[in-house]
């Protein structure tokens, strides 16, 4: 019987922020300046007759909780969303807060969790070499996949050491 031979080596690398990103407006922003600016230099290609900008959000994801508290600030219910747009994301949690009767139903007064809000987008880049790699961002990490290049590595990093909210 034959056995898998392994024809590439594939890495990933983990950069943990030392404070969360402060809220989906900041993340955003990161994220679409990598898409925008292209600082790991990328460059777009065509796959079975599609063209490929160089660097392109392939999923995104966000995730909001809302807490309702009673009289006495004790929590009484909680209400995830998750949503695959920005939009959707903010929209359905400002009903949510608004929506008298939900809150009535439950038994307390509404208020969304800013600090335990997750954002999630990941990035796919098609390195001057030919190889495609995946930039992963979250709210408290950011997370180079599928490279085996170790240029591809330092360009990530040397550009995450310049921004501030990634140290």
């Amino acid at each position: 019987m034959a056995d898998f031979a392994p024809n590439t080596i594939t890495k990933s690398a983990v950069r943990k922020l030392a404070n969360p990103l402060a809220d989906v407006t900041a993340f955003d922003s990161l994220v679409q300046s990598v898409i925008t600016n292209n600082p790991f230099q990328c460059v777009g290609y065509t796959l079975a007759g599609i063209s490929h900008p160089p660097v392109e959000r392939t999923r995104q994801g966000y995730t909001s909780r809302i807490v309702f508290a009673d009289a006495n600030a004790k929590t009484v219910a909680t209400v995830t969303i998750r949503a695959s747009t920005i939009a959707g994301f903010t929209t359905v949690a400002n009903h949510i807060i608004a929506d008298t009767a939900v809150a009535t139903a439950l038994g307390g007064t509404p208020a969304r969790d800013f600090g335990g809000e997750k954002y999630a987008s990941t990035l796919r880049c098609r390195d001057p070499n030919g190889e495609d790699y995946m930039v992963n961002f979250s709210r408290n990490q950011v997370t180079l996949t599928s490279y085996s290049d170790e240029a591809i590595r330092t360009k990530v990093e040397t550009w995450a050491d310049t921004v501030a909210a990634l140290a």
